[in-house]
């Protein structure tokens, strides 16, 4: 599902300094694989991530999604592709404060080609629902801990049936049970709904069997099991 062909990314720092982040990386990951990428600080694996899902554009290399070269798409296009084929999951929950959990949930529909779709509100409340905060509807971020938060994270990624789950150290701001509660939710969406899951962590704790485990060390894969 997706392919990374000797991608390297460089970022220009003043002076005419520079700092390599990913260097002359290759890996696939296939669809329907949860892939754990970990590694230590700096050592690239959230620019790895970003490049994967073309948010970053490589300084060298391909990056292909099903086949199609994300960077010969055009902006409108991709933000296309990345809306109904990518479903983000980030270090912080980045929900807008002024909107419920029900009308954060819905918001990625809006941004399609027709609108939001008639029955968005409907799909946003069974999403809070599948990730237990059913009840939760009408509450605020503020109203919601941590945890719960994140969950209504997870329910907006979702909301546009994608068919990849990218997550950047979500569980980082956790405590050790609601971090495992949140792994579980993963391991449960990606095998019911047939996701292919890519998350990003510094802790080799969270890796469990039937994941596949990408390590990253100075720039480069060192280890892909």
């Amino acid at each position: 599902m997706i392919r990374l062909q000797d991608v390297t990314k460089v970022y220009p720092l003043a002076k005419g300094h520079s700092v390599t982040a990913v260097r002359g990386v290759s890996v696939e990951i296939g669809a329907g694989e949860f892939a754990v990428i970990v590694g230590r600080s700096g050592s690239g694996k959230t620019t790895l991530l970003n490049l994967a899902a073309g948010l970053t554009r490589p300084t060298a290399g391909r990056v292909t999604l099903d086949g199609v070269d994300l960077w010969k798409l055009s902006d409108q296009e991709q933000s296309y592709t990345r809306n109904r084929k990518i479903g983000f999951v980030f270090q912080f929950p980045s929900l807008l404060p002024t909107l419920t959990a029900h009308e954060n949930v819905i918001l990625p529909t809006i941004f399609g080609r027709n609108g939001a779709e008639p029955d968005a509100r409907d799909r946003a409340a069974a999403m809070l629902e599948r990730v237990g905060l059913g009840d939760k509807l009408s509450s605020y971020p503020r109203q919601l801990s941590g945890g719960q938060q994140q969950r209504v994270v997870i329910a907006r990624s979702l909301i546009n049936n994608p068919e990849l789950l990218m997550a950047d150290e979500p569980t980082s701001n956790l405590d050790e049970r609601t971090e495992g509660e949140i792994v579980g939710l993963f391991r449960e969406l990606h095998s019911s709904l047939g996701l292919t899951v890519v998350l990003v962590t510094h802790t080799r704790q969270l890796i469990q069997p039937g994941m596949r485990s990408i390590e990253m060390a100075e720039g480069r894969i060192v280890e892909a099991g």
